[in-house]
């Protein structure tokens, strides 16, 4: 609520996902591409197999546009996203771990450096001296990885660091070490799955069957052995905050079976490339990177899920509210918010006072302050289509709003603010979907509109 917000129509929620999805598909490659260079120019040269080597210095120039180039672009584009979208929770993670940033940000520059002079040294520099930039890279690459992984389990379960604070504890929190295993090996996978994409461009079908042979031998093994680490991941998760994935909105449940669903069929892909390896198109090639986009997508959109109603674990709420007062923060505290009021609270508002005839328009503006976070008016997680079904009208919206926490297995936050506040979100919320005739006649009849208002 330190914050203005910002506007985004189809939801901002939608945006963050899918820039960080598009990021994360290529970030990993840039890891797991990296020992896939290396291993692949010592296997060249060990066999002495020039046009290997040929393939593998025109794959190298894909690789640096694709991470280099455009990974570094849409990694502020995140940083853009998030600190426009949820700027509370940005500042957090930035004081938090300042220091961890700052290491990974030097990783950052050492792996782009080593990037560019491995690319620049196929015709240039010794094997040698030209694999060890290669191994260079690999290793700042895996180990901003290892830096970024800490911060992002630390926002799904922050441990014991919510009572001591302590840096370590947060970074290597339940869920770090599981976590780490898994996107190491979807990182594997994707390099195979990279090449792919180069090898079928090939003309001599004897090279390109190699090529593919030796690609598949990435993806299978990494992805045979993701659904051991998915399930370690998943133990890892507290018993109480897996369980909000279950229930009326089982929204984590549902992108775990796309996950698992598009798993198996990356993994069918790859290993049918080996049919007839020397013949393999694009098209197919590209049909199997879009499989595991999906699957990676969907694993991330659970991660989120399981995550809510916080952003950051027991800490800090996705609308930017605190758990629990934090002295000297500048934040407030859910608490804090139910007592002094969201209009007296935030420091974005146009109206501090509430009147029969502005009610609806200060609910609008309690409603971008408190819910647009997670929900839009009529578009991504629109509130219209719940209202749609139900076909409440404002009083049942206004007690609807009195238990937030008790919906949907607690993936919501209380509501924060005032009873006058709570009724004016309810009268805008009633503007979004106006009650039917046939709404309304059943109410005063004491009987239930619609029988899925009962499932809510």
């Amino acid at each position: 609520m330190n914050y203005p917000v910002w506007d985004v129509s189809f939801g901002a929620g939608l945006l963050i996902a899918l820039v960080a999805i598009t990021h994360v598909f290529v970030s990993h490659f840039a890891v797991g591409g990296g020992l896939f260079l290396v291993l692949t120019e010592r296997k060249a040269r060990r066999n002495h197999d020039p046009a290997l080597l040929g393939w593998l210095k025109t794959h190298t120039k894909f690789f640096v546009l694709v991470t280099v180039v455009f990974g570094a672009i849409s990694g502020v584009g995140i940083w853009f996203t998030i600190g426009l979208i949820s700027p509370m929770a940005t500042a957090n993670l930035i004081h938090i771990f300042v220091w961890g940033w700052a290491i990974e940000w030097v990783f950052f520059f050492i792996e782009i450096t080593a990037a560019l002079l491995y690319l620049y040294g196929w015709d240039k520099l010794e094997p040698a001296l030209h694999a060890w930039f290669g191994w260079i890279y690999f290793i700042a690459a895996y180990a901003s990885l290892v830096i970024i992984n800490g911060i992002i389990t630390f926002m799904l379960t922050s441990g014991t660091w919510t009572r001591n604070h302590e840096f370590w504890r947060g970074f290597f929190n339940p869920t770090y070490f599981p976590s780490l295993a898994f996107r190491t090996a979807i990182a594997l996978a994707l390099a195979g799955i990279y090449a792919l994409i180069t090898a079928s461009v090939q003309k001599d079908p004897i090279l390109k069957a190699r090529i593919v042979r030796w690609s598949t031998w990435w993806i299978v093994p990494s992805l045979a052995v993701l659904p051991a680490f998915g399930w370690w991941y998943i133990r890892r998760i507290p018993a109480d905050v897996w369980a909000a994935t279950h229930g009326p909105m089982p929204t984590a449940t549902h992108y775990a079976l796309f996950a698992a669903i598009l798993l198996a069929v990356t993994f069918t892909l790859a290993l049918l490339t080996l049919v007839r390896p020397g013949r393999m198109h694009l098209a197919f090639s590209l049909l199997v990177a879009l499989a595991a986009f999906g699957a990676m997508g969907s694993f991330e959109f659970v991660r989120e899920s399981i995550r809510k109603p916080f952003v950051i674990g027991s800490y800090l709420y996705a609308n930017s509210l605190y758990f629990a007062p934090i002295p000297g923060d500048g934040g407030f505290s859910a608490d804090e918010v139910t007592s002094a009021g969201v209009l007296q609270s935030a420091k974005w508002i146009q109206v501090r006072d509430i009147t029969p005839a502005n009610q609806a328009a200060v609910g609008r503006e309690i409603f971008r302050v408190e819910c647009q976070s997670c929900h839009t008016a009529n578009a991504y997680r629109g509130v219209k289509h719940y209202l749609q079904l139900r076909q409440w009208d404002q009083s049942k919206i206004q007690a609807m709003l009195g238990g937030l926490e008790f919906m949907h297995n607690g993936v919501m936050p209380a509501f924060a603010g005032t009873d006058p506040e709570r009724a004016a979100l309810a009268a805008y919320l009633a503007t979004i979907q106006p009650v039917s005739a046939q709404a309304s006649a059943a109410a005063a009849d004491g009987r239930p509109a619609l029988t899925a208002a009962n499932n809510w």
